[in-house]
């Protein structure tokens, strides 16, 4: 590991070095979840069902998923340098064709191809922060990477919220004008020829399909539930666009404040401590949310309850981080793989049943922290 930048345990975290990759983690949720409280315009736009619109966020999810199986070992073998400066700048022109969509279809088409660019992008920033953090301050970093991606998926509804007040396709500007920026900043990080390129076969092993197991519940259920508190505002309880946008910001607020804390907690506890402890208090968390029915108690409630969600994924990218040292990329890629196809399948799964019972869809995603209490629990047997 590389060590210069953060040699000492006092020294900043956040500096001219390492903000691009924390913007960067503020990037990509916000290109993900701009289309949260957005639902009905989209709807009125292009004349398509809910249903329909919810493939504008899974039909994201999917490919990144998928993609993210391999992109961090593509990202190593190929160089993070060049392989995610290639994936802002088309990241980039397919926020353009967002904008520009006159049908649903190219408009999904658009968002598809958003998903495999940031697919490339999550695994190989955090795994050259790895490589410029000191090891002892490594839990902390992703704690604050993990802030930022927070706030960015919270300011995400906020902005689309906003400029759905005048024509929401101004969204998809705003994030194409933050790629192109940070293409001008890549993380550091070479092309590996043959002879040492990244191994796969550490990533199948025992601990790392209990990281994936509970990446996948988890998103699924208890950390990607702010997807249905942003539609249960909007359609269960009529809150307008920018008020659930603002509501949703606060939340993730919440979340960035407390994730150097998590951070600082793996840091203090040791990983499995804090793992297991992360699952079992979001899980208690997120359960009740379908019991409320008054907007105003269900913000002060999920802005709360955002900050306690946060630490889950500060304990997946912290672990998956230091699995597997000779293929960080490799092992961080495969986990948000997991992570995002579980995002993807949570909307499909829960939103529908929105309107015939809030307490059955939170419930149910909830519990799903069950399953990700259980593969924490094995993936960290050995740590």
């Amino acid at each position: 590991m590389n060590q210069s930048s953060s040699s000492s345990k006092g020294e900043r975290l956040l500096t001219f070095t390492t903000l691009p990759f924390f913007l960067g983690g503020f990037l990509g949720p916000v290109g993900t979840l701009s289309v949260i409280s957005i639902y009905p315009e989209l709807r009125d736009t292009f004349g398509v069902s809910t249903g329909a619109v919810s493939w504008s966020l899974s039909g994201y999810f999917f490919p990144m998923a998928a993609l993210m199986l391999v992109s961090g070992t593509i990202g190593e073998r190929f160089g993070r340098r060049r392989v995610t400066r290639i994936a802002f700048v088309l990241y980039a022109v397919a926020s353009l064709a967002c904008v520009l969509a006159p049908n649903f279809s190219l408009f999904l088409a658009a968002r598809v191809m958003q998903g495999v660019c940031n697919a490339f992008v999550t695994p190989l920033l955090i795994a050259g922060l790895a490589e410029v953090i000191h090891s002892e301050r490594l839990g902390k970093a992703v704690g604050i990477y993990a802030g930022f991606q927070a706030v960015g998926g919270a300011t995400a509804p906020f902005i689309s919220g906003l400029a759905a007040e005048i024509n929401w396709r101004w969204t998809f500007v705003v994030i194409g004008i933050v790629a192109l920026g940070l293409a001008t900043r890549p993380p550091a990080g070479e092309p590996r020829p043959a002879a040492a390129a990244p191994p796969i076969r550490p990533l199948l092993t025992v601990r790392m399909s209990s990281l994936w197991l509970a990446a996948l519940s988890a998103a699924a259920g208890p950390i990607g539930i702010g997807v249905l508190v942003g539609v249960y505002l909007r359609d269960g309880l009529d809150v307008d666009s920018s008020t659930a946008g603002a509501i949703l910001l606060i939340s993730g607020l919440s979340t960035m404040a407390m994730s150097p804390t998590w951070g600082k907690l793996i840091d203090l506890w040791g990983t499995r401590r804090a793992a297991v402890i992360s699952a079992t208090v979001v899980t208690a968390a997120t359960m009740p949310l379908g019991l409320i029915d008054k907007a105003w108690l269900l913000a002060v409630v999920w802005i709360v309850s955002a900050a306690l969600v946060g630490f889950v994924p500060v304990n997946l990218q912290h672990l998956a981080a230091i699995a597997v040292p000779d293929n960080r990329g490799g092992a961080l890629s495969s986990v948000l793989s997991f992570r995002f196809l579980g995002h993807a399948i949570g909307p499909i799964v829960w939103v529908p049943l929105l309107d015939d019972s809030p307490v059955v869809a939170f419930g149910g995603a909830g519990a799903l922290g069950l399953i990700t209490l259980a593969a924490f629990f094995v993936a960290t047997s050995r740590t």
